[in-house]
């Protein structure tokens, strides 16, 4: 009969769901186990990182989810890479829900991942993090999703007196330039890079 690891398992689980974390439900049906045994393989894991000061990470309870996070006595050495300039660039992913939010602005994040076709969970907390995003209101209707928009210092970031100096977008339909808009963007933020 094999063993089951259910700390190595648990582990890589919390890491894959990031900041989003896992519910006991979630875990539960996803070790094929029910939420006691559930709640026993995250107490056994807990225990483990609490007892063992050479690790640098936690497993931490936050709005009903459990997920991983680094410790407090390590948070001068995160504060460092993130001031770093080597991690100041944004991903492709980041560029491109930015150009987005850039151009549509104020937009819902599921209105963004209709866009882009793929999740914006991670891009948005990047920028939101940079302060190149915010939060500018709630939409209408059910769940009154976040609605985002730019910020002065994206405004400073590209060199940009006012949104009025985005590259102009080609009167087209939607479907047809939401690329255009993405590489327009690239362009200025490349040209604004080298200069």
């Amino acid at each position: 009969m094999e063993i089951i690891n259910w700390n190595s398992i648990l582990e890589s689980l919390l890491f894959a769901a990031g900041d989003e974390g896992l519910s006991l439900k979630q875990l539960a049906e996803v070790l094929e186990v029910d939420e006691f045994k559930a709640s026993e393989i995250i107490e056994n894991l807990r225990q483990e990182y609490d007892q063992n000061n050479q690790r640098g990470i936690m497993i931490v309870q936050l709005a009903g989810t459990f997920q991983l996070a680094t410790k407090k006595e390590n948070a001068t050495y995160l504060k460092k890479l993130v001031d770093s300039p080597h991690t100041s660039t944004l991903s492709q992913a980041a560029l491109e829900t930015l150009a987005i939010i850039a151009y549509k602005q104020p937009i819902t994040r599921t209105e963004i991942e209709e866009i882009r076709g793929v999740k914006t969970e991670r891009p948005l907390h990047t920028l939101v993090s940079k302060v190149l995003i915010k939060e500018v209101g709630r939409a209408e209707g059910t769940g009154r999703a976040i609605l985002y928009g730019t910020t002065k210092e994206f405004l400073d970031y590209f060199g940009l007196k006012s949104l009025k100096e985005l590259p102009q977008l080609p009167d087209k339909d939607e479907e047809e330039f939401i690329q255009e808009e993405a590489d327009l963007f690239f362009e200025k933020f490349q040209e604004t890079i080298n200069s």
